[in-house]
């Protein structure tokens, strides 16, 4: 049919999440975007009838129009929120009109009435490839690594493609010091592939790692730092040495006292190695929050 690898995992995906089940049930499908207000208005009502009617054989599936693209355009999405009825995997009603409860619930009385739909729920066909990705996730904050690492590999034994697993799997490999491998896995991915804020991340991760020194060498640089305070070269890579080491409070302090004294210093490399450092930890960490405020009374005090 001429498609692209995408567009043929984004009709399979159409197929077995939304075309299967509706033809014994009757499918709600929301076309939505993060962007849009007005989408999220009405994810609540579609979510609470959708959960009124499912014992009548009522399901709510979603589309995100700027993920799904390829299949947006065939149901000539030209506005969100667009709400279709599906059933035998045919639009048999337009319900984008319906914003309330009780005009959603009216629509559905009516077709349900006319289509033979069965009753009940659709069984669970178990956990989504996310829902694993996300057991691998929790196995690796728990520091169950080689747990992490296969759960990942197995996700991407079905869908190569999984950012999460691929993040989550290079995480595993670092975290298990097999940081060589990960960073040729990490450089043989697409510049498309490492933009994803994930693997962004992952990338942070090795450049830390990368900068791993002996015991020595970080004393060396401490002292370099404290003969030349202005010396911020020397203070940038004992900042690296010191995240590579784990200790994130001495790394942020080094580049802290740089910004403070030249913030410009080589395009304000250590202005940015800081924020990088936060994207990796996490933005909600408690961590993260008192030093952005550390970093702000700097920038802006």
């Amino acid at each position: 049919m001429g498609l692209t690898t995408e567009e043929q995992k984004a009709v399979q995906a159409f197929r077995d999440e939304i075309v299967e089940p509706s033809m014994t049930k009757l499918v709600i499908l929301d076309f939505w975007a993060e962007w849009c207000g007005p989408c999220k208005q009405l994810t609540p009502v579609l979510e609470k009838v959708a959960a009124d009617y499912a014992e009548k054989g009522v399901l709510l599936a979603k589309v995100n129009v700027d993920e799904n693209k390829f299949i947006a355009a065939q149901f000539q999405i030209r506005s969100i929120p667009t709400v279709y009825a599906m059933f035998q995997g045919q639009p048999v009603a337009d319900l984008t009109s319906a914003r309330t409860e009780p005009q959603l619930a009216a629509m559905l009385d009516q077709l349900l009435a006319k289509l033979p739909v069965q009753p009940g729920a659709v069984p669970d066909s178990g956990p989504s490839l996310d829902e694993v990705a996300a057991a691998g996730t929790e196995a690796l904050a728990e520091g169950a690594n080689e747990e992490a690492y296969a759960i990942f590999t197995e996700i991407l034994g079905h869908d190569p493609e999984h950012k999460a697993a691929l993040a989550g799997m290079l995480e595993a490999l670092i975290a298990l010091d097999r940081k060589e491998e990960a960073q040729a896995i990490h450089t043989s991915l697409t510049d498309e592939q490492r933009a994803d804020p994930a693997l962004e991340r992952v990338g942070t991760m090795l450049a830390i790692a990368a900068e791993a020194r002996d015991p020595e060498e970080i004393m060396a640089l401490k002292a370099a730092v404290e003969a030349a305070p202005d010396n911020h070269q020397a203070r940038f890579d004992l900042a690296n040495a010191l995240m590579a080491a784990g200790d994130r409070d001495g790394a942020a302090d080094a580049l802290l006292a740089s910004i403070a004294a030249d913030r410009a210093w080589n395009e304000g490399a250590a202005r940015s190695r800081l924020l990088e450092i936060f994207s990796m930890i996490g933005l909600e960490d408690p961590w993260v929050a008192a030093t952005r405020r550390k970093l702000s009374a700097i920038l802006f005090g």
